[in-house]
């Protein structure tokens, strides 16, 4: 890519920072001293992001009664189970993470090389190389190299992560192997700070406790998330333009 190019290239990109961080100032200005908008309750089928769930399923199971029996092959007790089971029952998530980790790394590298040349005799020639080459040319020593290089890379990091929270959660699909996909978000509202969690994720029937509660570490493809969004988030955050300027500043 040429010089042209690449100035091209920056300059359109600034462009576009410049308008997207115009719009959304002009956004946070229209809501000077309004608290940030809670999110109406949605369908989550119906969003334009949403997208059904599809994963290879064993052969569906027979479900059917046999005759003069009040036994189903799909019941999990002989009395009425309480636990959600069905596209909209609702369920409780047990939110406790408490992750710790520690990896510390080091590296060590040294190389060197040398290399020497010499033409003691060419066919007789050697003797006319002073002709072409330098004066004080010396046969036996015509090239030298010698390199060395070394590396030296240390790397430590330490994290200490702690959530602890409960979030109802809605059955959205039922897989073909009876296994459910749920979805649950919160949204709360405290001094102009909005604190948002999230899960998603695929949970067995069995693994649904008597009381309508399933642990976050028995959900698959678990995606949770916890955040805020407010006036504390905004000053926590470096501004658009130093966030444009660490991508594109090279050095």
């Amino acid at each position: 890519m040429s010089i042209l190019n690449k100035t091209t290239t920056l300059i359109l990109a600034g462009l576009f920072s410049i308008n997207l961080t115009a719009c959304s100032s002009l956004d946070r200005l229209a809501n000077v001293g309004e608290p940030p908008k809670m999110a109406p309750i949605e369908n989550p089928q119906l969003q334009a992001e949403y997208k059904a769930i599809s994963m290879p399923m064993p052969a569906p199971k027979d479900t059917r009664k046999q005759p003069n029996s009040l036994w189903g092959a799909d019941r999990t007790s002989f009395f009425k189970d309480q636990r959600a089971n069905d596209v909209g029952d609702i369920l409780t998530v047990m939110i406790d993470i408490d992750d710790e980790a520690e990896t510390n790394n080091e590296t060590t590298r040294t190389r060197s090389s040398n290399e020497d040349a010499a033409l003691d005799s060419f066919l007789g020639y050697e003797a006319s190389l002073g002709r072409v080459l330098p004066e004080a040319i010396d046969n036996t020593s015509l090239i030298g190299m010698n390199s060395g290089s070394s590396h030296t890379g240390v790397g430590e990091i330490e994290r200490d992560e702690k959530i602890s929270v409960q979030l109802a959660a809605i059955i959205t699909q039922i897989l073909p192997n009876g296994n459910l996909v749920v979805h649950g978000k919160q949204e709360v509202l405290v001094n102009f700070e909005k604190r948002i969690i999230a899960i998603d994720g695929i949970v067995r029937p069995e693994d649904i406790s008597t009381e309508n509660t399933v642990s976050h570490d028995q959900i698959a493809e678990a995606r949770i998330i916890y955040g805020g969004e407010g006036q504390m988030t905004d000053m926590q955050q470096p501004r658009y333009g130093q966030q444009v300027y660490d991508i594109i500043f090279p050095f």
